[in-house]
């Protein structure tokens, strides 16, 4: 279970990159929402704490363990709809003594069965009978995510998967046919979502994608806080109006965007520590996402390969789409911004999945 590692091998650069970011975060919630620092602080040092385990346990040890991981993942996600608290329209988050969000961790849990199964499956990786099994698979965890509803998780699992099989080594002349047919399935996806009558998205997904498309016709509605983030970051200028200001117009004093602290984050930050503390936060996932390629082409196996490679991928797509959420780049999702969001669940997982990754580091090749 635990083997004997040398210090020198412990990729430290990730730890301090990790934390940085997660610092920034702190020192924005605490300006957001004061209340919550005090969790956020937990959060992080438990975060910290469970990395370091997880660090020094041999990955493969999971892996062997995989089909478990999955029935695991489907009983807590079948959980949050029979069992959850609804909040807003929406179960995702169960308690049982403490209370987290199944969905979260499912996208960790997600990553590591694949890992093992792709490797596993990877000189038939290419096979009609494979990729089927693969999208199947993915299938079950992924509709119990859409139903809660959490859209933005769905669409984050599929990325993370699609990444994920890529780099297990599906063919490129597969990945440019499902493109050539994507590409039309997305427009025309669009066309029949916009219909009075589509039964495929929920009414208030459907108003926030007008909403992105159409932003003055939703200015005092849907389109409210968008708008409001945008010009939060654009009145930050080069060095921002500086955490716990008192300015009457900002995000956090003026009320302009509701629980600023978790998905619009950004916002807090673009203003209160301007484009500086903006570029930061980019710059530091930008060097997370390296880090982890770094040691995924060192991995020992294909599993480990594809456990780097996919929390790359979530990190970096993830962060992708909050900022460009923030910035009106995307319609409103409703995805935390990696390790800077409040959120308890996203930021442990998270923590635990940079462990895993450190632990793929640990047992890279020598040459």
């Amino acid at each position: 279970m635990f083997r004997q590692y040398k210090l020198r091998d412990y990729n430290f650069k990730l730890i301090f990159m990790v934390v940085c970011l997660s610092v920034i975060g702190y020192l924005a919630i605490g300006s957001a929402k004061e209340s919550l620092q005090e969790r956020q602080l937990f959060g992080i040092i438990c975060g910290i704490l469970f990395m370091v385990v997880l660090s020094v346990i041999d990955y493969s040890i999971y892996l062997y363990f995989y089909w478990i991981l999955y029935i695991i993942n489907i009983l807590l996600l079948m959980a949050v709809l029979l069992f959850g608290r609804e909040v807003n329209g929406s179960k995702r988050w169960i308690e049982i003594g403490i209370q987290f969000q199944p969905s979260e961790l499912a996208k960790i849990l997600l990553i590591l069965f694949f890992a093992q199964f792709i490797m596993k499956n990877k000189e038939h990786i290419n096979t009609f009978k494979i990729l089927l099994l693969s999208c199947l698979l993915l299938l079950i965890p992924l509709g119990l995510i859409y139903k809660e509803p959490d859209l933005s998780t769905s669409i984050m699992v599929v990325i993370t998967f699609c990444v994920m099989i890529f780099a297990g080594g599906l063919s490129y002349r597969i990945v440019l046919s499902v493109l050539a047919i994507m590409i039309p399935s997305v427009v025309a996806f669009f066309y029949i979502i916009l219909q009075p009558d589509q039964t495929i998205l929920q009414g208030y997904q459907v108003t926030r994608i007008l909403a992105w498309l159409e932003p003055e016709k939703y200015a005092d509605s849907a389109a409210y806080q968008q708008l409001n983030s945008i010009t939060a970051i654009g009145s930050g200028q080069l060095l921002g109006k500086g955490l716990n200001n008192n300015v009457i117009a900002s995000v956090k004093n003026g009320n302009f965007i509701s629980e600023p602290q978790t998905d619009f984050i950004y916002a807090v930050i673009g203003e209160e520590l301007g484009f500086i503390g903006a570029f930061a936060v980019i710059f530091l996932l930008i060097l997370i996402v390296i880090e982890c390629l770094k040691i995924a082409k060192n991995a020992k196996d294909t599993a480990g390969v594809i456990i780097a490679v996919g929390v790359a991928a979530l990190i970096g797509f993830q962060g992708f789409m909050n900022i460009s959420v923030a910035t009106g780049l995307l319609p409103n999702t409703g995805i935390p911004l990696p390790f800077v969001s409040y959120g308890l669940t996203s930021l442990v997982s998270l923590y635990g999945a940079v462990g895993i990754v450190l632990n793929v580091g640990l047992q890279a090749k020598k040459y």
